[in-house]
């Protein structure tokens, strides 16, 4: 658990919801009070049950305020829904006070409200709750009223069976807390990042889309430009060769004839004889993806097969071009001096291959790639991406470039590949087997990533 004093930022935009806290309380009251009128009036106890049920009135009479005063859809910020966890747990601790203190069995609800805490809080609330139930229960090994019995005398506990109730309270609240925070933490990263992949795929989804309004245009304006050529042609046969307007009409004609052109390509954008820009060979999709960054100050090598007679023909899609945009773009911001993106295929499999010459993967977060928000991006290393990104919009491909330095990009990139069937391998160049035995010229030193799909998941039918 993060012990900073800066608000989680995986928290920051969470609040709890004042209705569940609500419904959780009714919820305990009605457990609080069935319990005290089953020990007081079915099994006849005797004990302070109306000092009990006043504390579960109070409770009862704070839920109604909250219900009457706040609607429903309210949602509170991390104090005002620790003060309520908080009033929660003295009014536990008052109950457990009058029927015994840790001896009591449901000691251990004490924990609820840390465990809640823990799902939507920052860390140094949920911290705070915790500090109170461990002074609480410490107060209750010391001070507290006989536990209910039916004898004369209800049994003493020893010292060392209510300490032994003392640590295991603790360390399961401590257990408890900090694998409920781990737990929602990540929740709530993979579900903002998942938000994230999906606003940069419909994004791209939107450019690929772009031939389909083009289309829609062309249509819509073809009728005004027939009737405009149309006119054009009865005036021109109207008017006499040395009338000056003529050549004005027959400039507006030719120019309507070539809007009617344009305007037919684009309508042809969609079609079967375009498919050029819905399928793409293996070799022109890596050349598109590349691109943007050849002016980098980075070279970039592409490899390929010298046999290209069989080379597969893909599906211009989205996710591949941006998961496999994202990787060149990591590759060149790290690289020394040199990228290799390498295509291989066989009858049944497609490998594509992203190694560069640098520094290779940290060590520390080699074993978390692929989850989100895991950088290893300095403030440098960020203006440098900026200013490639800045270079590649300049570019003529559709590929859009995630900035920010979050830890977003290259779990974005694994998430959308692995979407068109490929599963994505990372390496150290310099550690790499596969790397050493290369019949390659360039050898990788730095950072290596293999994307190898089944053959019939990408290829279209040709």
């Amino acid at each position: 658990m993060d012990f900073s004093p800066l608000p989680a930022p995986e928290f920051a935009s969470l609040q709890i919801k004042l209705d569940t806290l609500v419904r959780l309380r009714w919820l305990a009251i009605l457990g609080q009070t069935i319990a005290v009128i089953v020990v007081w009036l079915v099994l006849g106890y005797d004990f302070g049950a109306v000092l009990c049920l006043a504390l579960v009135a109070l409770s009862g009479w704070l839920n109604l305020y909250l219900q009457f005063q706040f609607r429903k859809s309210v949602r509170l910020s991390p104090l005002p829904a620790t003060g309520l966890l908080a009033y929660d747990t003295a009014q536990l601790g008052g109950l457990l006070y009058l029927t015994g203190g840790l001896q009591n069995p449901f000691t251990f609800l004490l924990i609820v409200p840390a465990v809640v805490s823990a799902t939507m809080q920052p860390p140094r609330y949920t911290i705070f709750l915790v500090g109170l139930m461990t002074a609480i229960s410490t107060l209750l090994v010391f001070f507290h009223q006989p536990l209910p019995w039916a004898g004369a005398e209800p049994p003493q506990m020893p010292v060392m069976y209510l300490a032994g109730i003392w640590i295991a309270l603790i360390v399961t609240m401590g257990f408890m807390s900090v694998y409920t925070f781990r737990i929602a933490k990540e929740g709530h990263m993979l579900a903002d990042a998942l938000s994230a992949t999906e606003l940069v795929l419909a994004n791209e989804q939107h450019l690929t889309n772009l031939d389909g309004l083009a289309t829609a245009a062309a249509h819509e304006l073809g009728t005004p430009l027939s009737t405009i050529q149309l006119v054009a042609k009865e005036l021109e046969r109207e008017l006499t060769p040395d009338d000056p307007l003529l050549e004005d009409i027959v400039l507006l004609r030719s120019q309507a004839e070539r809007c009617r052109e344009i305007l037919g390509k684009l309508r042809s954008l969609s079609g079967d004889e375009h498919n050029n820009f819905t399928k793409m060979r293996i070799t022109a999709l890596i050349c598109e993806i590349v691109e943007p960054f050849e002016n980098t100050g980075i070279e970039i090598v592409q490899s390929f097969p010298e046999d290209l007679s069989d080379q597969p023909v893909l599906w211009r899609n989205p996710g591949l071009l941006f998961g496999l945009g994202n990787l060149v773009e990591n590759a060149v911001e790290f690289a020394s001096s040199r990228v290799e993106v390498t295509a291989r295929w066989t009858d049944s499999s497609i490998m594509i291959r992203i190694a560069d010459d640098g520094p290779g993967f940290d060590d520390e977060i080699m074993d978390q790639l692929g989850d989100p928000f895991v950088t290893s991006r300095s403030e440098q290393t960020r203006s440098a991406r900026a200013a490639i990104a800045t270079k590649a919009s300049k570019g003529q491909s559709g590929i859009m470039l995630n900035g920010g330095g979050l830890g977003l990009g290259f779990f974005i990139a694994k998430t959308l590949l692995e979407r068109t069937g490929g599963k994505v391998s990372i390496a150290n160049g310099n550690r790499s087997k596969s790397a050493s035995s290369s019949n390659n010229t360039f050898k990788s030193s730095g950072a290596m990533i293999d994307i190898l799909w089944p053959r019939a998941a990408l290829e279209t039918d040709q």
